[in-house]
């Protein structure tokens, strides 16, 4: 069976998914709400994450949170936080990048971009289940190119009003497909999408 590419992605209700884990993590275009998911806790949207890990075999990150992820989970491998810093110091990690010099020091991981579509092919033929957690540039380019298979949002109820969105202006238009959704604790909502075919149609109603 062929393995799917999943995009998870926190995002406010206005759809901002830059830097929700703290202020330090995107300050790019002068973002200053890093750090909004922290006081919207939700045992719900908790739980849902750690169901992935459970079929995730494989990570494939943008440079930049490749680069926070490294510098904080091999460091987390114990403790409450130990389960997925564990995962995730074991599991292959693929890179999105064009740089072909680039240093990955974090053991298993490698460079991805030279051929995205073939590459990604490869990698459904090698895993079950490869997330792609945050990395908001580079999950632009896999939507505009529908090079996934799965797009996973957990929804918070707070706008912020600028930031980097999942759908910035400029996106590639297509069609998805409502997998599955579910409310949770704090007003959160999961949705899950998948890429659906044919061409946005218009209308008049």
């Amino acid at each position: 069976m062929t393995g799917r590419i999943i995009i998870d992605l926190f995002t406010t209700l206005d759809g901002v998914a830059q830097a929700p884990g703290g202020p330090e993590e995107d300050p790019s275009d002068g973002f200053r709400f890093g750090g909004w998911q922290a006081p919207l806790p939700s045992e719900a949207v908790m739980g849902s994450v750690m169901a992935g890990m459970e079929t995730l075999d494989a990570l494939l990150l943008g440079r930049r949170t490749y680069d926070i992820f490294a510098g904080y989970w091999p460091q987390h491998t114990t403790g409450p936080e130990g389960p997925i810093g564990q995962l995730f110091d074991r599991v292959p990690k693929y890179v999105a990048s064009r740089d072909a010099g680039i240093q990955l020091d974090w053991q298993g991981s490698s460079r991805v971009g030279d051929d995205l579509p073939a590459e990604l092919a490869a990698l459904r033929e090698k895993h079950q289940d490869v997330h792609v957690i945050g990395s908001v540039d580079f999950v632009h380019t896999l939507l505009d190119q529908q090079l996934y298979d799965e797009l996973q949002l957990w929804v918070y109820p707070i706008v912020l009003g600028q930031g980097k969105k999942v759908f910035p202006d400029g996106a590639v238009p297509h069609n998805l497909r409502l997998v599955h959704a579910e409310s949770g604790d704090g007003g959160t909502l999961l949705l899950r999408y998948a890429p659906a075919p044919g061409e946005v149609e218009t209308g008049t109603m």
